[in-house]
């Protein structure tokens, strides 16, 4: 924990961070002295070893966020927006709220958090927003229509937010996962995990750690120079 990697002084909100990669985000956070401030529906598995300060916010409610927010220390510099959800099926047999509620939690929910946060940062001269999006917003995925559409959408935003927020000092990426290996990919038939080995081009696929790692970087100021980018993390599963 030195140089450019300590976060001592600055506070970060990480959306989803109670469970899966969003508490290994908050982990990683607090290990090199952030102050953080998680917006999750249910604290998780975490919340008794893990010393973030919970706040219960379903971020799709702009206005359960923005009172959120104002409870939050003027000071917030730090945001991860990670939340997201999923309900998979086929376009055609695709239900009005399993596309609504997937866009309203994995993009909704990270433009309400950035528009709430945002202003401060801009007052403030500096900034470090992260969203993490998903190599299949890319590339798109059978059965996952509303999902690659939400993260697909999260890109066009981190870039978007990049030119806007940019002339105060203030960087927006993201980090996009392939199949990372959290205890909700691991609870998968072994098929699953089987056919994104096959893809990849390394020989171990991504755990919520090494997405972290990435995060972690783009918050810190050795990525000072970094904004509107996109950075997989996927052992080479996209390419």
């Amino acid at each position: 924990m030195c140089g450019i990697y300590k976060f001592d002084g600055r506070v970060a909100v990480v959306t989803g961070g109670a469970r899966g990669i969003g508490l290994a985000i908050t982990r990683a956070l607090i290990d090199h002295g952030a102050d953080v401030h998680v917006f999750d529906v249910a604290p998780g598995d975490g919340g008794g070893e893990v010393p973030y300060r919970f706040h219960k916010v379903d971020i799709a409610d702009s206005a359960a966020v923005a009172a959120a927010v104002s409870q939050l220390p003027a000071t917030v510099s730090l945001l991860v927006n990670n939340a997201g959800i999923t309900r998979d099926r086929s376009v055609i047999h695709m239900s009005d709220d399993e596309w609504q509620s997937v866009l309203s939690v994995n993009l909704t929910g990270a433009f309400n958090v950035a528009r709430a946060l945002a202003p401060a940062m801009r007052k403030a001269g500096y900034g470090r927003i992260v969203n993490i999006t998903s190599i299949n917003g890319i590339r798109g995925k059978f059965g996952q229509a509303n999902y690659c559409a939400s993260k697909a959408g999260l890109i066009g935003l981190t870039k978007t937010l990049a030119r806007e927020l940019g002339p105060k000092g203030v960087t927006v990426n993201a980090v996009a996962p392939g199949m990372v290996m959290t205890e909700m990919a691991l609870a998968l038939p072994p098929e699953f995990i089987a056919k994104a080995k096959a893809e990849s081009v390394l020989p171990e696929l991504a755990t919520p750690e090494d997405v972290a790692h990435a995060v972690l970087f783009l918050l810190s100021d050795a990525a000072r120079g970094i904004t509107g980018e996109v950075i997989r993390v996927d052992a080479g599963q996209y390419i």
